[in-house]
């Protein structure tokens, strides 16, 4: 029979693997934590939106819903990624606002090729180095030592900024 915790106790969240879903993009290997993706789809046409940012790639129609979708090495400062029979769409539900969390929103971003969902150990991971990463150190939460490969894993809400998601909405909403 299980006891309930005493009044004030501190209960731990299980410190085990977390589940990953790894991707490819412009030959370096990132992840992102699988609780946030809600699909993963074929690159599809996609529909340019003026006076947006340069890495959003334009907008497409999802089961009937206007879904924005942001091509991460724009973002990230590099080449944008060519065509291929290995591209996909990541799509995503974000909070919309950090103190309304039930409140999101779909996104999608286009990597190379989706690769593998893991499991990653908080002891495989290390802190984002403050040099020799090919984007922004703030857009990590760390880095991952799996196989003797390093994966980066992208700390998505800092990726894409709030502020800019809620720029975003704007645009789905008509």
């Amino acid at each position: 029979m299980l006891k309930a915790a005493p009044a004030g106790a501190l209960l731990l969240a299980p410190s085990g693997p977390k589940k990953y879903l790894s991707f490819t993009l412009n030959g370096e290997l990132y992840a992102i934590t699988i609780e946030q993706i809600k699909e993963i789809i074929g690159l599809r046409p996609i529909t340019t939106v003026p006076m947006m940012p340069n890495y959003l790639r334009g907008i497409i129609n999802l089961r009937g819903m206007v879904v924005p979708v942001l091509d991460l090495a724009q973002r990230f400062g590099m080449e944008t990624i060519s065509t291929g029979k290995r591209n996909c769409i990541v799509i995503l539900e974000i909070p919309l606002y950090s103190e309304f969390p039930e409140q999101r929103h779909t996104l999608g971003f286009v990597v190379d090729m989706v690769n593998a969902v893991m499991d990653i150990s908080p002891a495989a991971i290390e802190p984002a180095p403050s040099f020799g990463t090919p984007i922004r150190p703030d857009f990590l939460q760390g880095i991952a030592k799996v196989k003797e490969k390093f994966i980066l894993l992208l700390n998505i809400q800092r990726v894409i900024m709030l502020e800019e998601l809620n720029a975003m909405r704007s645009i789905t909403k008509g």
